[in-house]
């Protein structure tokens, strides 16, 4: 480590610091330009050193693993490096599995990058392969099909598996969860125009299902264990919005819904609820949320709590090992989505390399696809005490909520139009502080035209 003694900025997109007189022209994460970056105090930054000819192991072939491929390759040009993905098609945008389940997107258009891109850039991919044992002693990883990978540094972007609540009837056919594409094309196999189907989970990926499968014309159920809708992003309110949208969908929403055990011979007819409600079903998907696939790490003895501890430079308690996306937990955060998976991925890769980069944390944020009514919730959504203040309107048929905590931006919902995505992300982060403008009568209008200026 190395006395820091140039200015130090941090990206207000993504969080990603710069060290240098002047911000860079352009963030090399996000691509957000010199003004959307801030000035902050920095004690330490690490010395640059060559990769040269390293070997880079990759552990997953998500949007985490194959970021941090590019910026070795961009990086560290001469290394060699393999990138391990349990699936066998492409690497691919699972951001888009339920589009794709919807039928608004081409099965085709989802890899990342196309076979000869992983030639051109020597990268060695190797597709329907896990890691069964991590051997810190001698830094190699074994595999599934009995070979061992030997590495000087590896980057474990292995992502979430669904969770699957333990209730009776889950092993029965029709069953599914949404997590490769493989899941949607059974799911499709499956749901025909008129078919009831019930989703176990309200949340996002539960009501994305919903939506997507409302287009295929089935009779759509969700289940929501919890009193309203999507209780992580929304508040009440915004939560009602929603609600009244997924109506005019023709998807039936369930609250205080907890499955106890789910009913059929052989395949599903239904699903029993504690309650004592039978819920007629003919395909169930199981979207309740998901888990760290961290046990490897766990076994090889590094931290793990909700996922792999990382520091800021995205190491783990290992200095040759490094996590990204979904499997890692860095600052108390597991973020579990696709924008920071991404951040991650490319900031492993760049430290990994010998590019000292550090990631800042970013606001949590969601966005919903495929209803109709796009949705962004980032930062606080609902206030704990008396700190914070909450501003709101249902502009335009939708739903904007500011809050406020002591005169500063920590959190925004939006419904319905998304037109302040970028301003909003970018003054959350910065946790602008909008004290002179706001008085008792301020509105949101007032709110959003001040943020829409910035």
């Amino acid at each position: 480590m190395q006395k820091n003694t140039e200015k130090t900025w941090r990206c207000s997109i993504c969080g990603y610091i710069h060290y240098g007189e002047e911000a860079p022209g352009a963030c090399p994460i996000c691509d957000a330009k010199a003004e959307d970056f801030k000035q902050i105090e920095v004690a330490v930054r690490p010395e640059r050193r060559d990769a040269g000819r390293d070997r880079f192991v990759i552990l997953g072939g998500g949007i985490a693993g194959v970021s941090a491929a590019e910026a070795i390759r961009e990086h560290a040009p001469q290394a060699e490096i393999a990138l391990i993905s349990k699936e066998r098609e492409l690497p691919y945008l699972r951001l888009n599995l339920t589009r794709l389940l919807a039928g608004e997107f081409m099965e085709k258009n989802l890899p990342l990058h196309s076979e000869e891109w992983y030639s051109k850039n020597r990268i060695d991919w190797h597709r329907g392969i896990s890691a069964e044992r991590l051997i810190l002693a001698e830094k190699s990883v074994q595999l599934d099909d009995g070979r061992m990978m030997q590495f000087d540094k590896l980057i474990v972007a292995t992502g979430s598996q669904p969770f699957v609540p333990p209730v009776p009837g889950i092993d029965l056919s029709n069953v599914f969860t949404v997590r490769t594409v493989e899941d949607v094309r059974r799911i499709l196999a499956a749901v025909k125009p008129g078919t009831n189907v019930v989703c176990i989970g309200g949340g996002i990926l539960g009501l994305e299902t919903a939506g997507a499968l409302a287009k295929q014309e089935a009779k759509v159920t969700v289940l929501e264990a919890f009193d309203y809708l999507m209780p992580m992003q929304l508040n009440p309110e915004g939560s009602d919005v929603l609600g009244e949208h997924l109506k005019t969908l023709n998807i039936e929403v369930v609250t205080n819904a907890i499955a106890d055990c789910i009913i059929g011979d052989g395949h599903v007819t239904g699903v029993h609820l504690k309650r004592g409600q039978l819920v007629p079903a003919e395909v169930v998907v199981v979207t309740a949320g998901d888990r760290a696939n961290s046990t490897l790490l766990e076994e090889a003895g590094l931290t793990v709590k909700k996922g792999v501890l990382v520091d800021n430079f995205l190491s783990t308690t290992n200095p040759d090992i490094f996590a990204a996306g979904d499997v890692a937990e860095h600052d108390g955060v597991r973020y579990g989505s696709w924008a920071p998976a991404m951040y991650m991925g490319k900031i492993a890769g760049m430290n990994a390399a010998g590019v000292p980069t550090e990631f800042g944390g970013i606001p949590r944020s969601h966005m919903l696809k495929v209803l109709g009514k796009p949705m962004l919730s980032i930062g606080v959504v609902k206030a704990t005490d008396g700190s914070y203040r909450m501003i709101e309107d249902h502009a335009d048929g939708g739903y904007r909520m500011f809050m406020f905590r002591d005169g500063r931006f920590v959190g925004c919902l939006l419904i319905g139009k998304l037109n302040l995505m970028k301003p909003v992300r970018k003054a959350v982060q910065a946790r602008l502080d909008m004290k002179e403008m706001l008085t008792p009568d301020t509105t949101a209008e007032e709110v959003a035209q001040h943020l829409a200026t910035r």
